[in-house]
């Protein structure tokens, strides 16, 4: 499996204490308030997919990953698509689009970055809003780099670790332990909090996930939106400067 393939097999229960119902909620409220289709870019098992669809919007869910379309969420104003988002080729025009949690980062160079910000503008009616958040270039350098996150649920124990390398990437490492459904052996019980692969008691098994996310200055995302044909109305900054949320309305085309 490559890292994406795998990412998607851990990717709901990774994201568990994301609040996508305030997410939703968020996005919704900077959209235009007619409804009308909508592109979810970058759309991973599609939650945020499915709780726009309810609140009205006809969506079409992309994602370059078939792993984690196979565990999108059902719901039938949603229609999943696989694409590469800076290959997006729909069947007709959006009247709004969104791209959240940082999908915008795995871009890894400005080229592909403008290529998928063309791809929304191309299918964009005018007057269509796009709403995106991505990571600063400070939360690269300040926040991830060096810094090591756990994170523990019943079934899964995660180790990320991050390195800084320059020019805005940060190299991820996600070291995932997740419980098998075999008992332990006798003698052998976890103490609450202890990393559970360094018992060796064969009751979880690892997974190393290995990725790179790439930040950008808000002049040069600003600049790319603009010569794709967008307006940019607003940047949020959010997280004490940790990401961006940029809304952007596309022109009439020339």
């Amino acid at each position: 499996m490559n890292s994406y393939e795998l990412f998607a097999e851990f990717y709901d229960e990774l994201m568990s204490d994301v609040d996508y119902e305030a997410l939703a909620e968020k996005y919704d409220s900077l959209l235009p308030e007619k409804r009308g289709i909508l592109l979810d870019l970058a759309c991973g098992t599609g939650t945020l997919s499915v709780l726009l669809a309810q609140r009205g919007w006809d969506v079409i869910a992309a994602d370059s990953s078939p792993e984690m379309l196979a565990k999108a969420k059902k719901h039938d104003k949603v229609s999943y698509i696989c694409q590469d988002m800076t290959e997006l080729d729909l069947f007709g025009t959006i009247n709004a689009a969104v791209c959240s949690m940082d999908g915008l980062n795995h871009l890894l160079s400005e080229e592909e970055l403008a290529a998928a910000i063309e791809r929304v503008a191309l299918f964009m009616e005018a007057g269509g809003i796009f709403v995106f958040d991505i990571n600063t270039i400070y939360k690269h350098e300040s926040v991830l780099d060096s810094n090591i996150f756990v994170k523990e649920s019943e079934n899964l124990f995660c180790v990320w670790q991050n390195e800084y390398v320059g020019d805005g990437e940060v190299d991820i490492i996600l070291d995932i332990f997740v419980k098998q459904e075999r008992p332990c052996r006798a003698g052998s019980a976890r103490p609450k909090g202890c990393l559970p692969i360094a018992k060796n008691d064969g009751n979880y098994t690892r997974s190393t996930i290995e990725l790179t996310e790439k930040a950008y200055s808000l002049d040069t995302i600003r600049h790319i939106c603009e010569q794709s044909g967008f307006e940019v109305r607003s940047i949020i900054e959010e997280e004490t400067n940790e990401k961006a949320v940029f809304v952007c309305r596309r022109l009439n085309q020339q």
